[in-house]
């Protein structure tokens, strides 16, 4: 899908922020702002080497927030996440020293490398907002954005993400290889100086946490919520499809396509945001029967054959 909307003008420099970095993904960039936006998160499947971590510092570096990266090892501990009580002699009592999820952007590298006991402390905190530690809830700081990076499943040493943890990111993406042309741009970048140094902030924390606020106000007709719900109950009836999208799912597709249509300079959403954005958000949440693997059917195969088959909603007015 083109990006050739008017695009918000605070937003539109993001992008183009984050393109000085990162060359020739721009729906991956505008996927990204769009999650950040929506109050979700993203999952990055891809090899290494390819810029998921360097996506994610383009991001944080764009929107003038605090970045912080947890690498993911078989060895990694909750407490090496979510922070740790230390005892204070001089005080006689226990001080709480905050772990790297208390930050605004999160990169959390290799996500499927550790265990799932170390992976749930990390994903409390993006269902919640908040963390338990020795029976005290502490509120995270707004924004709160994780940015998880994983490799293929087929490579050794991984633990793959239950569905019940994948049903946490809004969307999944992939960054894929570049094309000569790309690659040659990436070479040229890198020739001197890194260019992730050569980027500054174009809007501030607290502009992000309003722009987060004026999504809100963006118009869902009622019959793009009726398309919604039937695209996301018909991966719940499908043959192919063992566990379908769940209501979460529906929330999350409408949510993110109140984010897209703000990004694209528009106050009310229409059937192509929701075609466009399905494909990204519901894939990773369902759960394919033995027999459609077998036959080599994918999650975004399916999705892809009932967005052609559901009717699409004729609104009668597009915005308020």
């Amino acid at each position: 899908m083109s990006h050739t909307e008017e695009m918000h003008p605070k937003l539109g420099r993001v992008i183009k922020n984050i393109e000085h970095v990162i060359v020739g993904k721009r729906d991956v960039s505008i996927l990204s702002l769009v999650a950040l936006l929506a109050n979700g998160h993203v999952l990055l499947e891809d090899v290494p080497g390819v810029g998921k971590t360097m996506m994610v510092r383009a991001l944080a570096k764009s929107v003038g927030v605090e970045f912080k990266r947890i690498q993911f090892t078989p060895d990694l501990l909750p407490s090496d996440v979510t922070g740790v009580s230390i005892y204070n002699p001089k005080e006689l009592r226990f001080e709480f020293r905050e772990g790297p999820i208390f930050g605004n952007v999160i990169l959390a590298d290799e996500i499927n490398r550790t265990s799932p006991k170390t992976q749930s402390a990390l994903l409390e905190g993006m269902e919640e907002g908040s963390i338990t530690v020795d029976g005290v809830t502490r509120v995270l700081s707004k924004p709160f954005f994780v940015m998880a990076t994983q490799n293929p499943v087929d490579y050794e040493g991984t633990y793959p993400l239950p569905e019940a943890q994948l049903d946490r990111f809004l969307f999944k993406l992939r960054m894929g290889y570049p094309s000569k042309a790309e690659e040659y741009e990436v070479l040229s970048l890198a020739e001197k100086e890194r260019p992730i140094h050569k980027i500054d902030s174009v809007i501030t924390k607290e502009e992000l946490v309003e722009l987060q606020y004026e999504i809100q106000n963006v118009y869902v007709d009622e019959t793009i919520k009726h398309y919604i719900i039937d695209i996301t109950s018909k991966t719940r009836r499908h043959p192919s499809i063992y566990l379908g999208a769940s209501p979460r799912a529906s929330i999350a597709l409408m949510k993110a396509a109140q984010a897209y249509a703000f990004i694209t300079g528009r106050d009310y959403i229409i059937p192509d945001d929701i075609q466009y954005l399905a494909l990204y958000a519901l894939p990773h949440r369902l759960i394919l029967r033995s027999e459609a693997k077998f036959e080599g059917k994918s999650a975004e195969q399916l999705v892809g054959e009932i967005i052609d088959r559901t009717p699409v909603p004729v609104q009668r007015s597009l915005s308020r």
